[in-house]
């Protein structure tokens, strides 16, 4: 057994490893076209040729590092994919390659195939998700125990089932990973599962997720929506993705058919891995996510605080923070690269005097600042109470700089019904009132408006201008400039 054969070693590993204490046998110096009979693969992709699976490390042969210009002084980055309909590699993922080696020009980025095991009916790609684990756990020791290359150094990045796959390599190996990156992790078979059945805080010395499409009921969302990670991030609530809208699969559908749909879905599962690309090119820009208890509350834009490690960068260059309370964290983002907005906490106090039984308004707000300004932006609120501070967020793709002066306006809609149907707004933008008087008139007063900016974490008031209060009638704009004191 001790001198064994290939065909041994293959049943206890499906990388062909030695057995155990000798060198490989004749048979696993095969030539690069034999490699067919490895079935979890491990592709160091070029940078000038970030498609291509040119060299592939070999657990236990040596020959395949220096073959392959692995530079063992750098870090080096595992790209994971997920489940596969069609069997073959995604177009995300030469995408991802350019990106890393981009910021990380002397790194090893590798591919990881499982494509033959992810191929598969779901339920059985996700029992290979174990097995493709350990393949990797056992090439992360071959590294640190045969050439010195410290776990510590490698940065696992995995899409869906690729997340769980890389948390059970990090279950499975004998040294700490250095960090783990789930994108978009798959939800169905894992939601609500113990920590040592799917990736976990416990895989790597730094856990991150970033959480997509983790829309429907519990368990049945593509992406998982418990907290799986250190840092669990929550763009646009993990819900909805701008740019994947229901609008887009209506425009596709006569030209891709049912398929629209799916293409619909794939843009939000897949937009975790966008958003990561687009923290490596656009370094300098970075976007910033808040803690908040969840995305109803970060609504009303109450959690745009930076204190007590309360916000944090997305993707890449995100903070490592260790905590046992897993929290989750939230930001909006553009529909497009680069995906960065600006975050805004606006609070007024209305003192209301409505006169109407019921009024639909729809309230636009525009921000001019030192470099820029926006145009009207509707305020995400449901109602107001009366003579109550109403808190909510805005947010702009536009960097208007240090915030001068704001205009508001309530415009006049004289049916919410007529509002809704004929969509001269979004359902969530519309205030309405009661009040026991039937007079037709209706107005409200305004004195300060203070606005916090999420990036900047400034704090400033602004004033009437010109006056002490304002009050603002249906079809008026009323500006608003620094408050004197």
């Amino acid at each position: 057994m001790m001198s064994g054969s290939p065909w041994i070693c293959l049943l206890v590993s499906p990388l062909i490893l030695a057995c155990a204490g000798h060198a490989l046998s004749p048979a696993a110096h095969q030539t690069r076209k034999d490699l067919s009979s490895i079935v979890t693969k491990f592709s160091l992709r070029n940078a000038l040729d970030p498609e291509t699976d040119s060299c592939f490390l070999v657990p236990g042969w040596l020959q395949s590092i220096s073959e392959c210009n692995f530079n063992q002084s750098s870090r080096m980055f595992l790209v994971i994919h997920g489940w596969t309909v069609t069997g073959m590699f995604e177009d995300w993922v030469p995408k991802l390659v350019q990106a890393l080696y981009e910021r990380e020009g002397d790194a090893n980025v590798i591919v990881v195939d499982w494509l033959s095991r992810a191929h598969q009916h779901y339920p059985v790609a996700v029992g290979n998700t174990r097995l493709v684990g350990r393949d990797i756990a056992d090439f992360v020791e071959w590294l640190e125990e045969d050439l010195g290359f410290p776990a510590e150094h490698i940065h696992m990045l995995g899409y869906s089932l690729g997340a769980h796959v890389a948390g059970f390599a990090g279950t499975y190996t004998n040294h700490t990973i250095g960090r783990i990156t789930g994108l978009d992790p798959a939800g169905p078979q894992f939601e609500g599962t113990e920590a040592h059945h799917r990736l976990s805080p416990d895989d790597a010395a730094f856990v991150d997720a970033l959480h997509t499409f983790t829309r429907g009921s519990l368990g049945r969302s593509i992406g998982i929506q418990a907290p799986v990670a250190h840092v669990d991030i929550y763009p646009n609530g993990g819900r909805f993705q701008p740019g994947c809208s229901l609008s887009r699969v209506l425009s596709n559908m006569r030209s891709q058919g049912v398929y629209a749909v799916a293409d619909a879905i794939k843009c939000q599962h897949e937009r975790a891995i966008h958003l990561f690309i687009d923290s490596l090119l656009h370094k300098n820009s970075p976007s910033l996510a808040y803690r908040c208890s969840n995305q109803e509350t970060f609504e009303r834009g109450v959690c745009l605080s930076c204190r007590k490690n309360r916000c944090n960068t997305l993707g890449y260059d995100v903070r490592r923070v260790r905590s046992k309370r897993s929290g989750r964290m939230y930001l909006k983002t553009a529909a497009d690269m680069p995906f960065r907005v600006y975050h805004y906490q606006l609070k007024i106090h209305f003192f209301r005097n409505v006169n109407r039984t019921e009024t639909a308004a729809n309230f636009l707000i525009s921000l001019f600042g030192t470099k820029n300004e926006t145009g009207g932006l509707a305020l995400p609120i449901l109602k107001v109470l009366p003579n109550t501070t109403s808190s909510f967020l805005l947010h702009t793709e536009v960097d208007i700089g240090e915030l001068l002066m704001l205009k508001l306006k309530w415009e006049d809609n004289t049916s919410v019904w007529s509002t809704i149907v004929g969509k001269v707004t979004k359902p969530w933008t519309l205030w309405r009132f009661w009040d026991s008087s039937e007079e037709t008139t209706s107005s409200l007063e305004i004195r300060r408006v203070r606005v916090k900016a999420g990036e900047t974490q400034k704090k400033l008031v602004f004033c009437a201008k010109g006056a002490p209060a304002v009050k603002l009638h249906l079809s008026q704009e009323v500006t608003f400039v620094k408050c004197q004191n």
